[in-house]
């Protein structure tokens, strides 16, 4: 009998000490602090996007979940295309991420980056929305990352030193800098121009030395990183491809929430990718041209393509649209195409 009775003393103990107690009935145990990795920084929509994400969920759990932003691809050593894998390693929290730097990981993604897929903002728009966007999130999910909501980096326009740029000719022999890309490298060279991938922290000082001539980047970056400074006095609206962004946790992280939590995390990434896409969006669409003027007011020549200068340089790049066709899913490719041409 005293041994039943020094048996239950012992569990006692332990059971106000917590051991013994379900693990759903303990207190959730939460990192001080989240890192969410970005490659640009606060000016950019890109990077108030993701502020606006952290902001909200601390302002909606009173401070328990404290979520901190780290620019430049920092927690990668400044490699972009390493920032997938870093966080299904555990090694970044969080991210708002492009497709572009994820496709290396995620192939799926190149869908973005076909040459001449989506002309215009609602094309873009059928595509997460719809169908293909659900299927890209599912095949991200299944690698061990939870994939919250869209933002936006916009629409990549092509600027250089040298030249106005109306024909795939008028590319020869530039040297433009490009990501980390295979797609990207077959894209350009097929136009005759010379790309040179690098990351975004050696492109500034590149263009301004003359190590490279160009670079394609929604204006956006031109404006915040004032790219008129580093010689790029030509600008040509091509909208050849997007860079949607994705809000997304390591799924680790995402698991270790409550319930509740997970709903203010996701709902706040929803609402910080909204806010994001209207930022990059915000003057440069034919409704509002007020951030064109003001690049136009910077002394550069501002090229915008006709119908038919579009098609020349799409006809000269079908050949990589339909390589890389293959390579991303032929399946989810048509469905993009449908998802596009229903939104026209």
């Amino acid at each position: 009998m005293k041994t039943v009775w020094k048996m239950l003393a012992v569990l006692a103990v332990a059971a106000a000490a917590g051991t013994f107690m379900p693990a759903s009935a303990k207190a959730q145990s939460y990192k001080a602090e989240y890192r969410i990795s970005t490659v640009v920084g606060v000016p950019f929509p890109w990077g108030l996007s993701a502020q606006r994400w952290a902001d909200l969920v601390k302002e909606r759990t009173n401070g328990r979940i404290v979520m901190k932003v780290y620019p430049g691809a920092s927690l990668v050593g400044g490699d972009q295309t390493r920032e997938f894998t870093a966080m299904r390693q555990g090694v970044i929290d969080m991210a708002v991420g492009s497709t572009i730097n994820w496709s290396p990981q995620v192939p799926e993604l190149n869908l973005f980056s076909l040459p001449f897929l989506m002309p215009d903002y609602k094309a873009i728009d059928a595509i997460t929305a719809g169908e293909p966007g659900k299927k890209l999130f599912e095949t991200i999910a299944s690698k061990d990352i939870v994939p919250l909501a869209w933002g936006e980096n916009g629409f990549r326009e092509l600027t250089n030193s040298k030249r106005a740029i109306r024909a795939p000719d008028d590319l020869r022999g530039l040297k433009i800098r490009v990501v980390g890309s295979p797609l990207f490298n077959d894209t350009f060279t097929a136009l005759g121009a010379n790309p040179t991938q690098m990351s975004w922290a050696d492109a500034q000082p590149a263009l301004s030395t003359g190590a490279v001539d160009g670079q394609e980047n929604p204006l956006t970056i031109f404006t915040v990183a004032k790219l008129h400074t580093v010689g790029q006095k030509h600008v040509t609206l091509w909208h050849y491809v997007a860079d949607p962004l994705i809000f997304a946790v390591n799924k680790d992280v995402w698991t270790s929430f409550s319930a509740d939590d997970q709903k203010i995390v996701r709902e706040a990434a929803l609402e910080a990718g909204k806010y994001g896409i209207e930022v990059a969006r915000k003057g440069v669409t034919p409704q509002d041209p007020s951030v064109l003027r003001d690049i136009t007011g910077l002394g550069v020549e501002i090229i915008s393509l006709s119908p038919e200068q579009l098609d020349a340089f799409r006809k000269v790049t079908r050949p990589v649209y339909d390589k890389w066709k293959a390579r991303i899913g032929g399946d989810l490719v048509a469905a993009a195409e449908k998802a596009v041409a229903a939104g026209r």
